[in-house]
């Protein structure tokens, strides 16, 4: 983006595009730029574009006022619609920017007149993806993880995603980093101090304090990049069911997903390769994964579909152990579990189904079902949603990561502070403590690289 065109007063719709289908009662139209409130005065006043009056028209509400207007082609003069209007004067605004809204209704002719006038003023561009969010950063607004937030919540589908979200929005991991950078400059200035002044009398044990300032540092951003909390938040939680062959794995997949996403057979093997569903479980977002059934098998076919299943448990985040409880279902938990690579009593589930046929003795760690009837269901959801919560909570009081992008630069920053630590000479030791503090700073946009904006603001919808 070139510096004239990153000048010029942008405009989006807001809100979706209008469809025959899905016409939408109302629609808002945002401008930003140094010209957005001209545009305000030209499309409110029929005679004002041609006389080509300034923004400081009398008629010009008072910004942050929200007003009715009638909005008209500044060029044929004919009116568009009846709606409100309110303008944000520089730099209070979202973008930092003089802003402007037009809240319409939400008809295609209406957006579609509305936007084509707004062209026809001849001052402003449409906003390309992200723009919006980009200014804000570039005014100081908000830092790129505040951005990646702002992207995060828009693409957001179940509660614990929204949280996560606006947690970052507010800036809880820009304060994390900023406080890694203010600790690595802190131990970067008294090595500096070191070069700079070899003849002076330093305070004692001021090596002593570099070393324990990257330890420190290299200790805490590894702890960050061994929490995998965010990526499975962003990406869901693995949850495989796992079982030998009918015991009810399918039924209990479908059960959940409340539709046939599996076939169901009384014939053994009728799974054979993994089925996924998406799920919302009480706000965590979940992919569901039946396996195929757990035997022995002189079928080639159905001796990769075991392998795949006995790949997918040991990759999941959480198991559930699907036995019949028609069966010698004990013996069959104590074999499964103890040849599953992962398996966590405290959080992987047993689940003992067809308890409506065979019902099964209290006080033992499973949980009853029945999938045909239901039976069972909320208390082994209630069951589910627990171990999913211990799984995300592990302990961390930090915000979690959230994205590769961190997780590169993070990974970067702590080899760095690695090598600085075994560096034989102090001038190196120096310079990779300011690579790590550099590629740290990369993740908020401290250190600013124009790839790294359009990489991460390329992704925004347009009017974000």
């Amino acid at each position: 983006m070139d510096d004239a065109s990153a000048d010029a007063t942008i405009y989006a719709l807001g809100t979706p595009t209008p469809s025959r289908a899905h016409p939408g009662a109302l629609s808002v139209i945002r401008l930003s730029g140094p010209r957005a409130a001209d545009a305000v005065v030209f499309l409110t006043e029929p005679r004002a574009f041609a006389r080509g009056r300034s923004a400081r028209d009398p008629s010009l509400p008072a910004p942050r006022r929200m007003v009715v207007r009638t909005l008209y082609d500044p060029q044929s003069g004919e009116a568009i619609d009846r709606g409100l209007a309110v303008w944000f004067e520089a730099p209070n605004s979202e973008t930092g920017e003089t802003m402007a809204e037009f809240h319409l209704h939400g008809g295609r002719a209406v957006v579609g007149a509305a936007l084509e006038a707004i062209r026809r003023l001849g001052f402003c561009r449409l906003a390309e993806p992200g723009e919006f969010t980009r200014r804000a950063f570039e005014h100081g607004k908000l830092d790129l993880t505040a951005a990646e937030g702002i992207a995060d919540l828009v693409a957001a589908e179940t509660g614990q995603q929204r949280r996560l979200a606006l947690q970052q929005m507010d800036g809880a991991l820009q304060r994390l980093y900023e406080a890694w950078r203010t600790l690595g400059l802190r131990t970067l200035a008294h090595l500096e101090a070191a070069i700079d002044f070899p003849d002076e009398d330093l305070p004692p044990g001021l090596a002593g304090q570099v070393r324990d300032g990257i330890v420190a540092l290299q200790a805490e951003i590894a702890t960050h990049l061994g929490d995998r909390r965010g990526e499975r938040l962003r990406d869901g939680l693995h949850v495989a069911i796992i079982g030998p062959p009918n015991a009810g794995k399918s039924s209990l997949l479908n059960l959940l997903a409340r539709r046939d996403a599996a076939i169901v057979s009384e014939t053994a093997g009728t799974t054979r390769d993994v089925i996924e569903v998406h799920l919302d479980l009480g706000g965590w977002p979940v992919v569901l994964a039946d396996t195929a059934g757990l035997r022995e098998s002189e079928d080639a076919i159905e001796q990769e579909g075991v392998r795949r299943a006995r790949a997918r448990a040991a990759a999941a985040d959480l198991r559930l152990l699907v036995l019949d409880a028609s069966g010698d279902w004990k013996a069959a938990m104590q074999s499964i579990t103890g040849s599953t690579e992962g398996w966590d009593p405290a959080r992987d589930i047993v689940v003992v189904n067809k308890v409506d046929l065979v019902p099964v003795e209290p006080g033992i760690d499973m949980a009853p079902l029945s999938a045909s009837s239901g039976a069972g269901l909320p208390a082994l959801l209630a069951r589910l949603e627990r171990s999913a919560g211990r799984l995300m909570d592990d302990g961390a009081a930090a915000p979690p990561l959230t994205r590769a992008r961190h997780r590169e630069a993070l990974a970067e920053a702590h080899d760095a502070l690695g090598r600085a630590l075994v560096a034989p000479e102090i001038a190196l030791a120096a310079e990779d403590l300011r690579l790590a503090l550099r590629a740290i700073g990369r993740i908020t946009g401290t250190v600013r690289v124009e790839e790294l904006l359009d990489v991460i603001f390329r992704d925004f919808c347009i009017g974000k």
